[in-house]
């Protein structure tokens, strides 16, 4: 623990140094001032950053979790094949998922941009949703959608007011999960991405080839502390939905 978070404490640190070496020159402000005032670019890659997390999470956990009541609750042909080729993306290293994705988009002429990294982040989040709700499903006794049934309810009603609440932590836990390995992802996104449609992953790659920028230690604060919000509220939204 304390070899992952020192590193941590330290940038936290250095984040508010006058100077740009590791040595202290004194408290300062002036790297924050920098990263809001005058980090147009930082803030451009940010925002597709954002954009493509947020979309590209909802749609796979939406995918993912339609896929998994499929596989668990359905009997249909090559269910097992389906189930075999969810794990691949799992196990297949990143890098080669962006080359054959970028070959793929390359024949089908599709220009690279966000459009292309949407479609990446998409199809690598999709198993990890699956697999979660998979989980949660393995909990859930089936008893209880048969009662719904025997009580009146169709399919779509069972769907929305009996299986989703129960999945619900679940889909919480794997929005999460694809929206951190979208907004975190780098490899993939490096092959895909065309010209200016560079995430924050890009940006901040290209920055510290010549050197660790402070504003980088400023930026990195920030995220620290949104993250570290968004896991407590994220804990408490999930006692609520177990209540």
């Amino acid at each position: 623990m304390v070899f992952f978070y020192l590193p941590l404490v330290v940038l936290v640190i250095y984040s508010f140094n006058e100077g740009k070496a590791m040595v202290w020159q004194g408290v300062s402000l002036k790297w924050y001032k920098e990263l809001f005032m005058y980090s147009e670019d930082i803030w451009r890659s940010f925002k597709y950053s954002i954009f493509i997390a947020i979309f590209s999470g909802l749609l796979s956990t939406t995918l993912g979790t339609l896929g998994a009541i499929g596989l668990h609750w359905y009997k249909f042909r090559y269910k097992k094949y389906l189930e075999v080729i969810g794990y691949l993306p799992l196990i297949v290293p990143d890098i080669i998922m962006g080359v054959s994705l970028l070959i793929l988009f390359v024949t089908v002429r599709l220009e690279l941009g966000l459009a292309s990294i949407f479609i990446v982040h998409t199809t690598f989040n999709i198993p990890f949703v699956l697999f979660i709700v998979l989980s949660r499903l393995a909990e859930i006794d089936y008893s209880i959608v048969e009662a719904a049934y025997d009580l009146g309810a169709t399919e779509m009603q069972a769907l929305k007011k009996v299986i989703i609440p129960m999945l619900m932590p679940a889909i919480i836990s794997g929005f999460l999960i694809a929206l951190t390995l979208s907004f975190d992802d780098f490899v993939a996104t490096f092959f895909v991405a065309g010209p200016g449609s560079s995430t924050l992953p890009l940006r901040i790659y290209s920055m510290i080839r010549l050197g660790v920028s402070p504003v980088i230690n400023a930026l990195s604060v920030l995220f620290i502390g949104f993250a570290t919000v968004l896991t407590l509220s994220t804990t408490r939204l999930q006692k609520y939905f177990l209540k």
